[in-house]
């Protein structure tokens, strides 16, 4: 009988796990790069004595989906796309170097080239500062170059380049703030086949029919728990009734 629990209560569990990270994906449909997260379930034996029989289950990020969403043309000049595979390296709250997809950039009131959420993008050499009074342009290998937008606009100015890796996909790991660092936390060497797409964004990744089907799934899952559930208890009520009519 205590199988029978351990393996329904411990799936109902999970499950909830599960549908959170559905749900996580579903509210990023719309965030631009964003790589949807993939769940698995597994069987783990329980240890101790007496309990070589028992199994629980556990639910597990076994890592993200990496197919490259729809690239849309949005005309802004700090509005950048990957061009295939890669990342953009920025600076996290800790600052250590993180990396994303997310390309819509703006420019901080110190003129520091950050993402929309006030992350600071790095460069080869470090943060990037873009002077002020000027226009501008994203080179497809990520350089950033000005012009000013005074009358004497003959004078560009190159600003750097965006730092642009492009790790193993196996050695990609996602952090609790959606932010992708290697897997030994050491910074990536930058790559210089990584190209950008300058005016457009690149869309999440997240099939909105196939994971709202995931969620009406995991629930009658859930369900199907709940019940097996309550098939124990009622069992395990009607063992003592027959030892109690038997004693």
């Amino acid at each position: 009988m205590d199988r029978l629990i351990y393996t329904a209560a411990t799936g109902a569990n999970h499950i909830l796990h599960q549908q959170a990270t559905v749900s996580n994906n579903l509210a990023n449909v719309n965030t631009p790069g964003f790589r949807a997260s993939i769940d698995a379930f597994r069987s783990v034996p329980l240890q101790g004595e007496g309990l070589p029989t028992r199994t629980f289950v556990v639910d597990s990020t076994v890592s993200a989906d990496f197919t490259p969403g729809v690239m849309q043309q949005t005309g802004r000049a700090l509005d950048l796309a990957l061009d295939g595979q890669g990342w953009i390296a920025v600076q996290d709250a800790n600052g250590n170097e993180a990396y994303t997809r997310n390309g819509s950039l703006q420019m901080s009131p110190n003129g520091v080239l950050q993402t929309r959420t006030g992350l600071t993008v790095l460069g080869d050499a470090g943060p990037l500062s873009i002077p002020p009074d000027t226009e501008i342009t994203i080179a497809k290998d990520g350089t950033l170059s000005t012009v000013p937008t005074t009358n004497q606009k003959n004078g560009v100015i190159t600003v750097g380049r965006i730092k642009l890796t492009n790790p193993p996909e196996e050695q990609m790991v996602r952090g609790e703030d959606g932010l992708f660092r290697t897997r030994d936390g050491n910074p990536a060497e930058a790559d210089a086949n990584v190209t950008v797409v300058a005016g457009s964004l690149e869309g999440s990744n997240v099939n909105t029919v196939d994971a709202m089907v995931s969620m009406i799934s995991l629930a009658r899952q859930f369900d199907t728990h709940m019940k097996l559930l309550q098939t124990a208890n009622e069992n395990d009520k009607s063992a003592s009734t027959i030892l109690n009519i038997n004693a």
